[in-house]
């Protein structure tokens, strides 16, 4: 069948010719479901995909534009199409972009950075106010995550001396900051 036979076959099928959608049928659906196989990997669907694809072409024949191109290639694109369209359908939907607003993100944001660096500079000068060793004991416990023991060893002080310098710092630092 030639090319141009093929393209008197689609115009008639736009024009709900049944017999011209027959011997449409069976001169194309040999290709048809080979492009569709090609693409689906599974013979059943592919089966499926060709019937789809034929309700297309009968629905959609008068779309096609009689040319110098081939009319074969209008009717394995829509089959490759369809085909694909088929495998998205399968995957799991991508979230929508605007579902990624709703995700917050870990880190802070301009103005938390701001008041961050402000208070920790308030700080800094607040732990200026204690004793070294108070203010050094502190800088352990709260920044570098030392135990309350391992302090009380190095500064050569009972464990609960350490915990007693250690509230009482914070107490003093609180006092400062509310200043």
């Amino acid at each position: 069948m030639t090319p141009q036979d093929i393209s008197n076959l689609i115009v008639r099928t736009s024009m709900k010719d049944r017999a011209a959608f027959d011997l449409l049928y069976r001169q194309t659906s040999a290709k048809l479901f080979g492009v569709c196989l090609r693409v689906l990997k599974d013979r059943g669907d592919a089966e499926e995909a060709l019937q789809e694809v034929f309700v297309k072409i009968w629905t959609k024949a008068d779309r096609f534009a009689v040319s110098d191109l081939s009319p074969i290639s209008w009717v394995v694109a829509i089959a490759r199409n369809h085909a694909i369209d088929r495998i998205r359908a399968r995957r799991e939907p991508a979230a929508y972009i605007d579902a990624a607003l709703d995700v917050a993100d870990p880190a802070p944001g301009p103005e938390a950075m701001a008041v961050a660096g402000g208070e920790s500079e308030r700080i800094y000068h607040c732990l200026e106010e204690l004793d070294k060793d108070r203010a050094a004991a502190v800088r352990g416990a709260y920044l570098d995550g030392k135990s309350y023991a391992e302090l009380a060893e190095r500064y050569r002080v009972p464990l609960n001396t350490m915990r007693t310098w250690l509230r009482r710092s914070l107490l003093k630092l609180r006092e400062c900051l509310e200043r």
